[in-house]
């Protein structure tokens, strides 16, 4: 697709500053960008590429000073701005299968809504819903009773168990599994017994769920992904979880059963949050942090167990000094025992 700049400020309400009659017709990072590319600066400490790259314009914020040999488009939000030009710019590679393909296997009273596409070997179960333009890519399960909204993704090989309610506009990548049983068991003179997980899974709107990432199903009642929550790779939610609305998990984090999330928090990579307890909202939970206590809202904690941030920094600081810290020590402890030993002689 070949766009002037002045059209591609007109879609993300930028303002050309330079020529506004370059041709763009490619995107790329700023470091791998060539001519006739656009590419964005979002990030401060990438500053000094702004004068090196060789895209044709840049998308930048409003108070970015730019070479003057360099196009760009000045914006509120440069990450957003160029996820929009991406969406006019990069050719759409997905490719599925449209209508259903006649080897998938679907159960009775299954309700299709219009332009379904359903792939190749997708299974549904007897009695499940599937909204309108909603795509499920090859190798898919989805269990009886299940209901998926309008407009939503399902990568292949997805497991969706029994009685799960998926929302609309979700999407769902490969290899996720959504529903499977609670980890919940009695332990009578050393022996394991399984508790029944009988209640379901309900992802709300607007959710995105990254490659390998287990939901399990309730105890009892549901477990709950808020609307808009997007999940990384490689994540496990627990039974009886509740997420709110808006949250960021990144890749290999984990919240244990029963422990309720609040809205717009953010659990970075390999943290992990304790059962039974409440994280208020907009928290962030730093990456390999563990909590192991309830987080009041608007905290940033960090550390194994958990802290408040500062004072997380501050025990790290102190660990930095423990060596010049036992060698001052075991120079003191030199010089006392010579202190001692004079005044031993002395007497």
């Amino acid at each position: 697709m070949r766009k002037t700049l002045k059209e591609i400020a007109e879609l993300i309400e930028g303002e050309v500053a330079g020529d506004s009659s370059i041709i763009i017709t490619g995107i790329s990072g700023i470091r791998e960008a060539q001519a006739g590319d656009i590419t964005f600066l979002a990030n401060p400490k990438y500053a000094s590429l702004l004068g090196q790259t060789a895209a044709s314009a840049v998308i930048v914020s409003k108070d970015t000073e730019a070479p003057a040999a360099k196009s760009v488009i000045r914006t509120t939000n440069p990450s957003l701005a160029f996820t929009k030009v991406m969406s006019l710019i990069a050719p759409d590679e997905s490719k599925y299968y449209k209508g259903v393909h006649n080897t998938a296997i679907i159960g009775k009273n299954v309700l299709l809504g219009k332009e379904v596409s359903i792939g190749p070997y997708v299974v549904l179960e007897d009695n499940v819903e599937v909204g309108d333009k909603s795509i499920i890519y090859p190798g898919t399960f989805i269990g009886h009773d299940s209901k998926i909204g309008k407009g939503t993704l399902i990568y292949a090989n997805v497991s969706i168990r029994e009685r799960i309610i998926i929302g609309s506009r979700v999407i769902i990548h490969s290899g996720t599994v959504i529903g499977s049983d609670g980890f919940g068991f009695v332990t009578v003179e050393g022996k394991h017994h399984k508790i029944p997980q009988v209640g379901i899974v309900e992802v709300q709107d607007d959710v995105e769920v990254g490659a390998n990432v287990t939901i399990d199903r309730a105890r009892f009642e549901k477990t709950v992904i808020g609307r808009g929550t997007k999940i990384d790779n490689l994540v496990q939610i627990a039974h009886n979880v509740i997420i709110g609305d808006d949250c960021l998990l990144s890749g290999q984090s984990g919240v244990a059963g029963s422990t309720v999330i609040g809205k717009n928090v953010i659990i970075a990579g390999q943290a992990g949050v304790i059962g039974h307890i409440t994280v208020g909202d907009n928290v962030i939970v730093t990456a390999q942090t563990g909590v192991s206590k309830p987080v009041s809202s608007d905290s940033i904690v960090s550390g194994s167990p958990a802290y408040p941030h500062m004072e997380t920094q501050k025990i790290r600081a102190c660990t930095h000094r423990l060596p010049k810290l036992f060698d001052l020590v075991s120079e003191l402890k030199i010089r006392i025992e010579d202190l001692e030993k004079k005044l031993k002689d002395k007497k």
